[in-house]
């Protein structure tokens, strides 16, 4: 079995740019990706429309053309496919990495052990690892009775299904304003649960009237200032959050005060996601317990373990909304770097 030189784990936007990076340095490499092609823009909203411009997404100096002002999820896809088929990218998709053993003694490669959807399982070696495989795959639990029913989501993919339903959004930023309304016009019957006050400020400029008005209108039920308490079969328990200066805004009808039900035929619990650190602990990255930030060099990405890399939005921890597409997709070319000077230092 060969050793490569690096091995990168997730097929994102970041760790396709660092494998154009390595390529061009002249490294023996090859990314390793548990889904599909850029396996987390896929699993998005199927009608969703980034917040950013086509230039900000773009990897490998390829431009990313788009008739509209801000490009789909559609147009993202094929351009990232285009990537890969232009610069001959060496991935091997459907390929989970479920763990990163570092090297026993110096001068020992990495072992990383791989399962195939169809379960088999491999054993590959590197000198080096990058991992790269966001925070879109692991969402983050209520920890409420019912998470776990057949008819509660962590992930919204698009509104048809939910015609005719009642359905219960947990949430108040971006995705769960866009679900809103697209169920909402879809014919589904929409409540939305959220913790704070009011829709969050980061909700995309051209969503967030369309969502305040429709709530304000009584199109879309809303409870701010509430948490989900528990998930039933064909309802849901609310219970307010005290604020200063607001009593507990549910009328008199609720079971008991302070809470009430809500019918739900489906609920989705669009609050959130962060990078797996159990993964990253288990191969040796220290781990920030407040933040759950992994501790790497600013400079080079490399974490405490030496020859152990990050890249793109593992490095955020809870601040998720730190590290985009835009910022992410900058980190391959300064590992790629830094492993090219290693391996192959100019004479």
């Amino acid at each position: 079995m060969s050793v490569r030189d690096v091995i990168i784990i997730g097929a994102g936007p970041s760790g396709l740019a660092t494998a154009i990076a390595a390529k061009h340095f002249g490294l023996d490499y090859l990314v390793l990706e548990k889904g599909s092609l850029v396996d987390a823009i896929a699993r998005f909203p199927v009608n969703m429309v980034f917040f950013t411009t086509p230039e900000l997404l773009e990897i490998g100096g390829i431009p990313l053309t788009t008739p509209y002002e801000k490009p789909t999820r559609a147009e993202a896809l094929r351009y990232y496919r285009k990537v890969v088929d232009t610069f001959q990218l060496q991935v091997s998709l459907f390929e989970e990495a479920t763990a990163v053993e570092p090297p026993g003694a110096p001068g020992e490669p990495f072992t990383i052990t791989t399962r195939t959807t169809r379960g088999a399982t491999r054993v590959r070696e590197a000198r080096n690892v990058v991992l790269s495989m966001g925070y879109y795959g692991l969402p983050v639990m209520l920890g409420i009775p019912g998470e776990d029913l057949p008819h509660v989501s962590h992930f919204y993919k698009e509104a048809h299904p939910y015609y005719r339903q009642r359905v219960v959004i947990v949430g108040g930023k971006n995705s769960a304003a866009e679900a809103a309304l697209e169920i909402h016009r879809a014919g589904g019957h929409v409540t939305i649960v959220h913790r704070g006050p009011a829709f969050g400020e980061s909700i995309k400029y051209w969503v967030k009237p369309d969502i305040e008005n429709r709530v304000k209108e009584g199109s879309i039920a809303a409870h701010f200032n509430s948490r989900l308490m528990e998930i039933r079969s064909t309802e849901v328990i609310v219970e307010a959050v005290p604020h200063e200066g607001s009593s507990d805004g549910f009328s008199t009808e609720a079971p008991h005060k302070g809470s009430r039900a809500i019918a739900a035929d489906a609920v989705l619990l669009l609050t959130g996601y962060r990078a797996d650190a159990e993964f990253m602990r288990s191969a040796g990255v220290t781990i920030n317990e407040e933040t759950l930030e992994p501790k790497y060099s600013a400079e080079t990405y490399e974490t405490n373990v030496p020859g152990l890399f990050i890249a793109g939005g593992q490095l955020a921890g809870k601040k998720t909304g730190t590290v985009f597409i835009e910022n992410g997709r900058l980190h391959g070319e300064v590992i790629a770097r830094t492993l090219a000077a290693r391996l192959r230092p100019v004479e």
